[in-house]
């Protein structure tokens, strides 16, 4: 970090200390009568601390013509100071002084308890490598990755980070992707799947094809997303601050009708009478109502960014605390999206289930589709040798032929293997609602695989725990089949099912939910369910890892897939909430007492000071408990 990029990020702290530094000698100076230099260190002190907060008022009164906090604060510490000057008691002027110096200390405080919901960014960020070893005709070359383009290969080797996003063309290995998904336990991967920019390599070296540009990569989308969400304005902060306008545009008004009219009402001395209304105009500033929800809300959107949750905006946080319903799409949701065998039917009593699936499994193994993909893990599991398969044809989408054990053997859906055994008699075979291919050997049909999707093992005890935080709905939205709907709510607990659905029947389900709950949550994949993901109250992807409709479409993505990372997210969005009311509470409590402390007992302008920064430094640090998980 260069020296001015240094002072830029620490000038706040600067400013306090040379601050600090000045009333601490004005004070020393005045204690020893030395009362001309005291004079003179107490006006550097007024500017060191104060331009900042002089500047910034000007600029809102002069350009939108309305008085803020850093103005009134300006006011209260002159006020002191001319008051001082009056009475010819110069302890006015260091109590303005000490004024400006909390207050700058104050505004140190909140810039570094800010700065620390940027951490989670800058870890992302420094995950990344600047370098990347590329093969260049057989040769390795380290090259800047904001140089790689698109085909380009990479070379990883065991325990590196993985210096941008790509697609693995040779090699395997397992991938710790904590940094980006929260996830612990290390992901497989081989040839074909995706790996992305931070993750950790494990023990297997990597060559990598690049198939998008660096600054693409997941985590420079994940740090646009969190920044963009820093920079948004939530609806409560958006009131807080129109509040403050009209606020502080009242604390004037009342501070200048306490400056004048208490001497004709009340016999108060003027010196008293402007004490008190510039303590008043100290302790009656809303900073620390203005803290009370930016910093919490930022605060829990790094928070949920560390976990693999990534929140659009603070707006989702105050709204995913106030779900009612959720709305489940199944594929890729619920479900992982992978087949497996679940019922193997033979054609008649006399058949033999390992017969018709070691049949299967001799053609499956030369099929990438994951139906045979399927059919063959299962046969492995079930500890099934199967003989040598020869002449394999395969039909994209259809199903397989070849030759086994010296007759042709077929794998397909009905239509295909009608169309190569036309004779074979279908009537009386049992149908199911699983996916289901029909395997025959020689002229006779041996039965039927039925495959269904995955459930998710973490699905049934992720809706349970939501089910105890107080969700009161749940429905399973998709487009398969009622049956198949209906086995995979049940094994989940789910109640409410509509199947057999269009994106637009999502939609208009969503809407129904809308007018019964109130506050919806729709969880899908991003793709075809963003009509329903745009209409619920809160939209939350399942980001596969990163996928690009996923992080465009929703409001919330959980980057791992994992739905405990919902009920997750849904626990962040209520503590935050829970947090921003105990602020606002405190907040507003503390300006009522300081306000009555000073107009029955009459408190000092440094106590005032004292008071009403330390609160907002206190419910800055309350937002600050966010940033740590429970």
């Amino acid at each position: 970090m260069s020296i001015s990029s240094w002072f830029k990020n620490h000038f706040d702290v600067l400013e306090a200390l040379l601050c600090g530094f000045f009333v601490i000698l004005s004070y020393l100076l005045l204690e020893s009568n030395l009362l001309g230099l005291a004079l003179l260190a107490l006006p550097i002190a007024y500017v060191v601390g104060g331009y900042n907060s002089a500047k910034e008022g000007l600029h809102t009164l002069l350009s939108e013509r309305e008085f803020d906090v850093d103005l009134l604060m300006i006011i209260a510490a002159l006020g002191s100071a001319a008051l001082g000057i009056w009475r010819k008691e110069y302890s006015l002027i260091l109590d303005g002084a000490i004024l400006i110096l909390i207050f700058s200390i104050s505004g140190a405080l909140e810039s570094f308890a800010m700065a620390n919901t940027d951490k989670s960014i800058k870890a992302l960020m420094s995950l990344t490598s600047d370098q990347a070893r590329m093969m260049i005709n057989g040769q390795e070359q380290m090259q800047a990755v904001n140089s790689l383009e698109i085909g380009d290969q990479v070379l990883v080797k065991a325990g590196e980070l993985i210096p941008t996003d790509g697609l693995i063309i040779e090699g395997q290995s397992s991938l710790n992707e904590s940094a980006i998904t929260g996830e612990s336990i290390p992901v497989w991967k081989t040839i074909g799947d995706e790996v992305f920019a931070g993750t950790l390599n494990g023990k297997g070296a990597l060559r990598l094809k690049i198939h998008k540009k660096a600054e693409s990569n997941l985590i420079q989308r994940i740090v646009r997303l969190v920044e963009n969400a820093q920079s948004q304005t939530p609806p409560s902060q958006a009131f807080i601050e129109k509040f403050e306008k009209s606020y502080a545009q009242l604390i004037i008004l009342v501070g200048l009708l306490l400056a004048t009219l208490p001497p004709f009402l009340l016999n108060w001395s003027w010196e008293n009478t402007i004490y008190r209304a510039l303590v008043f105009l100290v302790v009656a500033s809303p900073c620390a109502l203005m803290a009370a929800i930016m910093p919490t809300l930022l605060s829990a959107i790094a928070n949920g960014a560390r976990e693999g949750i990534l929140f659009k905006n603070g707006a989702q946080l105050e709204m995913i605390a106030k779900v009612k319903a959720i709305a489940f799409d199944k594929t890729g949701t619920l479900t992982l999206g992978q087949l497996k065998v679940v019922q193997i039917l033979p054609n008649s009593r006399d058949q033999d289930p390992t017969n018709l699936l070691k049949i299967a499994s001799a053609l499956e193994v030369y099929s990438e589709h994951p139906i045979g993909e399927a059919i063959v893990q299962h046969a492995r599991q079930k500890g099934i040798n199967w003989p040598n398969a020869s002449k394999v044809q395969s039909e994209v989408g259809a199903g397989i032929i070849g030759e086994v054990e010296g007759r042709r053997a077929i794998v397909g859906n009905m239509s295909f293997v009608k169309e190569q055994l036309s004779n074979l008699n279908w009537e009386n075979l049992q149908q199911t609602e699983l996916t289901t291919v029909w395997v025959t050997h020689g002229d006779r049909l041996l039965g039927s695989i039925g495959l269904a999707d995955t459930i998710k093992p973490e699905a049934a005890s992720a809706i349970a725990h939501l089910k105890k935080m107080g969700i009161e709905h749940f429905a399973l939205l998709t487009g398969d089949n009622p049956a198949t709907a209906r086995a995979i709510a049940n094994e989940v607990g789910i109640s409410d099912v509509y199947a057999e659905l269009l994106p637009e029947n999502k939609l208009e389900i969503i809407e129904s939910l809308l007018r019964h709950y109130g506050t919806v949550a729709m969880v899908g994949d991003g793709i075809n369910d963003a009509p329903a993901l745009a209409k619920a109250s809160v939209g939350i992807a399942m980001g596969a890892a990163g996928s690009d409709v996923a992080l465009e479409s929703a409001d919330i993505i959980l980057i791992s897939d994992n739905l405990e990372k919902l009920e997750e997210a849904i626990r962040l969005g209520r503590r935050s909430q829970a947090v921003v009311k105990q602020n606002i509470i405190f907040a507003l409590s503390f300006i009522v007492i300081l306000l009555i402390a000073n107009f029955t007992r009459g408190i000092s302008l440094p106590l005032g000071v004292f008071g009403h920064e330390g609160s907002t430094v206190l419910v800055t640090l309350s937002g600050l408990r966010l940033l740590f998980r429970r």
